[in-house]
């Protein structure tokens, strides 16, 4: 019994006392299913009495009781005590408790995923870096996380597109072009331009490639020059991304935001809300009406649009691509731009606590041997996410990059993360899947069909058995916390303390039988404890975009 499916037993028993004139109020919309502290207090503990009582007009406690006698008689369910000012602690039955690891295998991969943001629309917007560079380590963790949070999202119901927008106009765009020509014409990177050892390769490249680039005019050579570096570095942060296993749905041009139009109908929508304004010859959004330090200029005094215009027209235009909710992943410069999305979303008449999000990451730097390793051998001043993954590899790296709020800094110990020992996470993680999977490759050796054989969840009555059957019973929840607050790194913490749990169990609970010993039905209920554990730690991985081993 899951608590979601405790949930429901609750609902039912508060109706039935109802219908039945023993209860009175309303039925709350919510029937909250908590872990004790204590494993002494029970299984799960419900607060649904203290919700009551007001409607009610009865004391908590006296709710409790009412409710704690029914729940005793109902089936699955060993004990129901009444606890403090009103909570009702649950014991469940061994057979009810044990189904669980049934109603896993019988999932599959759908074990986990819920209904808590079905029909929702969600753009999931990250790293939009600059085509001008390598995808360097602080793009890294939103290149891991911002997936994650989509995994999460599309596991808990909802339709989750993930978009990268490409800063592909303006200043950057032009001293880029300017770097890569120089050093195509044996002359020095200008000091305001891009340096850094991939400069030279998209020179030496785009020479190779267009020869007749060397022959056009100053002009049309940093056009041609700009424009061919472009679409190679785009390229290489795709290719890297792909082997990053973060796969985007949408690589949304700026450019294509001007000359669709799409700009002007942003500005348009924001006039007709009311909030836009001109002063000093220049055209200015007043986002201070909605929390914003100062307002904010669209179109200068020259005619030049600002920054800022596409900033609103992006937003505008995710809108009316059907978005509900556009979720912006941004660094940790980027503080300013918190206020200033949620006010553009509310100058556009919409919901800036609902229709809009803000995320920002903060720092991550890279330790080995004891330093810190602060530059690339191919891009200079920075750490690529190519670094990354060859010291230590894709799954190491995402798991890790995941698994830390991102409103704190992260440092990543390169030196840990190759280590094929319990100290290391996603190595303790990943081997927990692996040493599943040889039990079950050893029972089938043995010529054990445990599927087909009789499973007898009431054997599962150990204290490891049930505390592994309660820790899978909480994926759901994690899974479901894990999208409403937009924090995967839930999924990845949870799945350690799983693989604890199973680690504990397999050291006390002999699964196979061994020598001449027979097959019992707690040897096949154990081989369904470890396929259902089994089942979910792949699920969390896969959450994360890292493998699930069947062997290491």
């Amino acid at each position: 019994m899951t608590p979601e499916d405790l949930a429901g037993v609750v609902r039912a028993a508060v109706a039935q006392l109802q219908a039945e004139g023993a209860l009175t109020g309303d039925l709350p919309e919510e029937i909250v299913i908590e872990r004790p502290r204590s494993k002494e207090h029970g299984d799960y503990a419900t607060p649904v009495a203290l919700t009551l009582a007001k409607s009610a007009g009865r004391p908590p406690r006296e709710i409790a009781e009412l409710l704690a006698g029914r729940l005793t008689a109902t089936p699955g369910i060993e004990a129901a005590e009444v606890a403090g000012p009103g909570f009702v602690n649950l014991r469940l039955a061994a057979d009810a408790q044990g189904q669980v690891a049934r109603a896993i295998v019988d999932a599959g991969t759908a074990y986990g995923h819920g209904i808590g943001h079905a029909g929702q629309s969600i753009n999931v917007e990250f790293i939009s870096a600059n085509p001008t560079g390598p995808i360097h380590l602080g793009h890294a963790r939103w290149a891991a996380v911002g997936d994650a949070i989509a995994r999460v999202l599309e596991a808990d119901g909802a339709s989750a597109v993930r978009e990268f927008y490409i800063n592909d106009r303006g200043v950057q765009m032009d001293r880029f072009g300017a770097s890569v020509q120089a050093v195509a014409d044996g002359r020095p990177v200008p000091e305001d331009g891009y340096h850094g050892a991939y400069i030279a390769d998209l020179a030496a490249q785009i020479v190779a490639e267009h020869p007749e680039f060397l022959g056009l005019s100053e002009e049309e050579q940093h056009v041609a020059f700009r424009e061919a570096a472009y679409l190679v570095q785009l390229k290489q942060q795709q290719q890297v991304l792909d082997l990053f296993r973060t796969h985007f749905d949408v690589w949304y041009s700026e450019r294509s935001l001007h000359a669709s139009g799409a700009v002007e109908r942003g500005m348009q929508r924001l006039r007709e809300q009311g909030h836009v304004f001109e002063l000093d010859g220049a055209v200015w959004l007043r986002t201070t009406d909605f929390g914003d330090d100062k307002d904010r200029v669209l179109i200068k005094a020259d005619g030049e649009m600002t920054y800022f215009a596409s900033d609103t027209a992006y937003y505008v235009d995710k809108r009316e691509r059907g978005f509900d909710v556009a979720i912006y992943l941004l660094g940790a410069d980027h503080h300013g731009y918190v206020n200033r999305l949620r006010a553009v979303a509310a100058c556009a008449g919409d919901d800036m606590d609902r229709n809009v999000e803000v995320l920002i990451g903060q720092l991550v730097k890279m330790m080995k041997n004891g330093e810190e390793v602060r530059l690339s051998k191919r891009a200079g001043t920075i750490i690529t996410l190519e670094d990354l993954i060859d010291e230590v590899g894709v799954d190491a790296a995402r798991y890790s990059l995941i698994r830390y709020p991102v409103d704190s800094p992260l440092t990543l110990d390169l030196d840990l993360l190759v280590k094929r020992t319990n100290d290391n996470p996603v190595f303790y993680v990943q081997y927990a899947h692996a040493r599943i999977a040889s039990v079950l490759r050893n029972a089938t050796d043995l010529g054990i069909d445990w599927r087909e054989a009789s499973f007898d969840a009431g054997l599962l009555r150990h204290e490891r058995e049930a505390d592994l059957l309660l820790a899978l019973a909480q994926f759901p929840a994690i899974v479901a916390s894990a999208a409403e607050l937009r924090e995967p790194h839930r999924v990845p913490r949870y799945l350690e303390s799983l693989a604890t749990a199973y680690h504990r169990f397999y050291d006390v609970c002999r699964v196979l039988p061994r020598g001449d010993e027979e097959l019992t039905d707690q040897h096949v209920a154990r081989l369904w404890l470890c396929a259902a554990t089994r089942q979910v730690i792949a699920n969390g991985l896969s959450l994360c975009g890292v493998s699930a081993p069947d062997r290491m």
